[in-house]
């Protein structure tokens, strides 16, 4: 019984705890936290692109990575797709998202937009803002700051209601509005200036009690915070100087279009580009992203990102450890954190060498502590500096040294003494892997034949039309043409975008995508009437860049023009047009395996018939993999089109948009400014060919995939696998101390390479050097074969004498999980 009461004692008191008011407070130095002076690392975590049971695990790696807070933006098409009518459900559950951030014990960033960017489908504004009357967004528009208003105040509302805000006990110590907008301004001239004014004064008007942030806006008016948006940001200077030095969106990678490679940010350049911001004062920094995730449904943006969005985050797109960069930065955050005290509450000196190469000291005034920053920003050379104390250091290019007590390297940016991680994929081998295809046709018989829902005498913007409800817009029309000069036709289309299939008389005679592009091909037309009907399709809504709202995308007015080998012309732009949203497949929802339809409509008779047709619906039944490890479907074979477990949208599909085979080298060399274009990999492949599965969407027992192929595929390649760590590689200089470590409860089964010494080459082709340590592989298996991880310190006192030169060792690694 006592027990009891000292438990419902214990509850009361952690309630009381959670619900006392933190007061968030600010200076040039640091964030005052409940008084005390910090500087925060934290990580952008996008709710909707994981699921509801990934998100305790993708929020205690951002913990045990060393961040102090997530940050997610809200997402407002996503919560208001129809107007005044909100979805917060599932994997939208932003409140439950947070809390379960404050139960890890961490602190949470709140990014309101409701402008978002974020890769995301028109950059997280609904479509139906657009239908109306007199809006303009982005501006000073009293219809769309009015709109704007009454959702950032629901949501407020919301979080003040969970008690989420700092100032009521809870996680959130900052909030933001707007995104960018100073990226854009310009173009909205003194409409722009009076549109930030009035964020400033409503957002400050909402008084949730934390500070109010504005990424990429110099102008922000006060309260608000001007932070910075970038790979590098330790130039950037507040124009403000009673304000901190926040560094919002540090970009751990890059998102991926359709038809592109998959870019790579080296760990060392992240890293340097860290280290150089607290170097220049910074306060706070977050990573963009830290778990990038996927995007389900329709919520890709661009227009033409991918499905994936794993951003070469430190958590990759299933929540595995993206390592080394992962490791690499839980050391840097470390070792920052060590002189928390002094960058917080001292002053700053900076000695310039020369070449590059950057002393900042860092003095504590009343306690007469030290901590140094040592950088080379030369791209080619490394440098030996030697400091006044007599102290010496090398640090090599384009690299950051971090000295405690200015008299010992604690952390250099370029010196990864963390594993890589070798992800393969697993397919399993048993008969339940074994696919059988049921198939259905898209009924299109009806748009062939002119059968639309309504009818208008021109060529409208597609967004418009279907308020994005699908990604599918029908437009037909019917002419006549006389003689025989029309057998040698040409079919001209100007498309705003993205991909275009135009049919003549109930065929197909060609398609194209792109961003905007005229169709050509060439058409036999009969004499008599002729019916055209050419369906568009979206691939996601632009997200960015002024006025990047008004689009267009379709057709959007044409023209639409038919020549004969005469060069006789017919513009069919303002003939009458009848118009069809979506796909009757959508309306009878064959996506959904348990809708009559779905029962119903699939047959596996004359599949083989089929396979490589267009407009086709495939279903099969699967088994769920065995274990824990995140599942993928494998997609090869495929043309283009959307994925559904169970009924849960995967998202879109699109192996057969191949990337070029040149810009991909075997070398990454992190010195020099990153850029999107650097560092490449997948050359010549399927921009995606595996699609994620979150395990929360499997059912134990039977699964149904179900398809829908666009452009034309074959499924037969079609299959489940499993994402998990095949071997696992480090290559240390001694003095420091190795983890090894297979994720997913593996264990260490085999040592394939170890060498203490001057190895040679790199993960995969490690090789002996000059001389080598007797005991390198032996120890190595027996403090690490048969465990998930082990923990070896790097020394000569580990392996004994190596007949080296005088030189630091290195330990080379490679192990199989």
């Amino acid at each position: 019984m006592w027990n009891i009461w000292i438990l419902v004692i214990c509850s009361t008191l952690l309630c009381l705890c959670r619900s006392s008011a933190i007061e968030v407070d600010y200076d040039p130095k640091a964030l005052i936290i409940d008084g005390q002076r910090k500087l925060i690392f934290s990580g952008a975590i996008h709710y909707p692109r994981s699921t509801p049971v990934m998100w305790p695990d993708l929020i205690q790696k951002a913990k045990d990575g060393g961040l102090d807070a997530v940050e997610t933006y809200i997402f407002w098409n996503a919560h208001e797709p129809i107007r005044r009518q909100y979805n917060f459900e599932g994997n939208l559950d932003f409140v439950k998202f947070f809390k379960l951030v404050q139960e890890a014990g961490l602190h949470g960033i709140l990014r309101l937009g409701p402008y978002v960017c974020a890769e995301w489908n028109y950059g997280g504004f609904p479509v139906w803002l657009n239908n109306i009357e007199g809006i303009e967004l982005r501006t000073d528009n009293e219809i769309y700051k009015n709109e704007m208003r009454i959702f950032v105040t629901k949501i407020v509302d919301m979080c003040k209601e969970a008690k989420l805000f700092a100032s009521q006990g809870g996680p959130i110590i900052l909030a933001q509005i707007e995104n960018e907008y100073g990226n854009v301004m310009w173009a909205y001239k003194d409409k722009g200036v009076a549109y930030v004014n009035w964020c400033a004064e409503m957002a400050a008007a909402q008084n949730i009690g934390v500070p109010w942030i504005m990424c990429q806006q110099q102008s922000a008016p006060p309260p608000i915070i001007s932070t910075c948006n970038g790979f590098y940001c330790h130039t950037f200077k507040p124009k403000n100087t009673l304000i901190p030095k926040m560094f919002t969106e540090n970009w751990t990678g890059w998102f991926k279009k359709w038809g592109q490679k998959d870019p790579h940010r080296p760990a060392e350049d992240l890293a340097y580009s860290v280290a150089r911001f607290f170097q220049a004062g910074g306060v706070l920094i977050n990573y963009y992203m830290y778990h990038g995730g996927t995007n389900f449904g329709r919520t890709s943006g661009g227009p033409f990102i991918t499905t994936s969005y794993d951003y070469d985050a430190p958590l990759d797109e299933f929540g595995n450890l993206n390592q080394p960069k992962w490791g690499h930065l839980k050391q840097l955050h470390a070792a920052i954190k060590v002189g928390e005290r002094v960058l917080t509450n001292g002053t700053a000196t900076t000695k310039v060498y020369g070449n590059g190469v950057e002393l900042t000291t860092y003095t504590n005034s009343i306690t007469g502590e030290r901590f140094c920053f040592l950088s080379n920003n030369n791209q080619i050379e490394e440098a030996t500096v030697v400091l006044e104390e007599g102290n010496i250091f090398v640090v090599p290019a384009w690299s950051v040294s971090i000295l405690g007590g200015c008299n010992k390297e604690i952390f250099n940016t370029a010196k990864v003494s963390t594993q890589t991680s070798i992800m393969v994929k697993k397919q399993m081998d048993d008969e339940t892997a074994k696919l059988s295809w049921m198939w259905t046709p898209e009924t299109i018989k009806d748009t062939l034949l002119g059968q639309g829902i309504f009818t208008v005498r021109q060529l409208l913007e597609q967004k418009r039309v279907t308020s994005d409800v699908s990604d599918y817009l029908w437009y037909m029309t019917s002419f006549v043409v006389n003689g025989t000069s029309w057998k040698d036709a040409t079919l001209y289309v100007k498309s705003s975008g993205q991909v275009l299939y135009a049919y003549v008389n109930g065929h197909l005679i060609g398609s194209q995508s792109g961003y905007a592009f005229q169709f050509k091909n060439p058409v036999s037309l009969m004499p008599g009437t002729n019916n055209l009907t050419l369906l568009s399709v979206t691939v996601g809504l632009q997200n960015y860049g002024q006025f990047f709202d008004k689009g267009p995308e379709g057709l959007n007015g044409g023209p639409v023009v038919l020549t004969d080998n005469k060069n006789v012309t017919i513009d069919l732009s303002s003939n009458t047009w009848k118009y069809k949203i979506g796909l009757n497949g959508e309306a009878e929802r064959l996506h959904d395996p348990k809708s009559p339809h779905a029962r119903l409509q699939f047959s596996s008779e004359f599949l083989e018939l089929f396979i490589g047709m267009p407009m086709v619906w495939y279903k099969t039944e699967f088994k769920a993999p065995p274990g824990t490890d995140p599942v993928v479907v494998d997609l090869q074979g495929m043309g283009k089109g959307h994925a559904w477990i169970n009924g849960n949208s995967i998202g879109r599909f699109w192996p057969a948009r191949i990337t070029d085979s040149n810009g991909c080298g075997t070398e990454c060399d992190y010195r020099g400014k990153y850029n999107e274009r650097k560092c490449l990999s997948n050359c010549g492949n399927p921009s995606q060919r595996w699609y994620h599965v979150p395990r929360s969407f499997l059912n134990d027992d039977n699964n149904t995939l179900i398809l829908f192929e666009e452009m034309g595929g074959n499924p037969s390649q079609v299959s489940f696998q499993t994402v998990t760590v095949g071997s696992i590689c480090a290559n240390v200089s001694e003095g420091n101390t190795l983890e090894l470590s297979c994720q997913g409860g593996q264990t260490i089964s085999q040592i394939k390479f170890a060498s203490f010494g001057d190895p040679q080459g790199k993960c995969g082709s490690f090789q002996k050097g000059s001389c080598d340590a007797d005991l390198s592989i032996s120890y190595l298996e027996k403090e690490c074969v048969g465990r998930e991880r082990c923990s070896i310190d790097v020394s000569g006192a580990t392996f004994g004498s190596t007949e080296c030169a005088n030189f630091t060792k290195r330990l080379a690694v490679e192990a199989i999980c």
